[in-house]
């Protein structure tokens, strides 16, 4: 068994201090690094009757931007296009949905330090 790199250290981190952020708040987690056959999203949730895409982004600086500055146009568009797909494979397609960000800061051991979620993101 490989041993994991700081990056993959960082991102589980992450994925998991989002996901009980979420259920903290009441959101029901419907899938968690959903792969599809172009890609994966990072959580699929419901908020009462609302499907939501949330893109998750850690990191333990900020020296090359804030997490949430990583997920630009061409990231947004890739969860749209794997959102989409999601909802055709699981016969969700009238469901109203919206895509969330969750940016985390962690140490490089991956020790969270703060979660931030971005409604509506894009």
């Amino acid at each position: 068994m490989a041993i994991p790199t700081m990056r993959q250290v960082l991102a589980r981190a992450g994925e998991e201090a989002a996901a009980c952020f979420l259920a903290e708040r009441g959101y029901v987690i419907l899938a968690r690094n959903a792969r599809l056959h172009n890609g994966e999203l990072d959580i699929v949730a419901r908020d009462g009757r609302t499907l939501v895409f949330v893109e998750v982004k850690t990191r333990a600086s900020v020296r090359y931007g804030k997490p949430q500055e990583a997920v630009e146009r061409r990231k947004q568009e890739r969860v749209r296009n794997l959102a989409l797909a999601w909802m055709q494979n699981h016969r969700l397609n009238d469901s109203a949905c919206r895509f969330d960000v969750i940016a985390v800061r962690a140490t490089n051991e991956g020790k969270v330090l703060n979660v931030e979620h971005f409604l509506s993101s894009f």
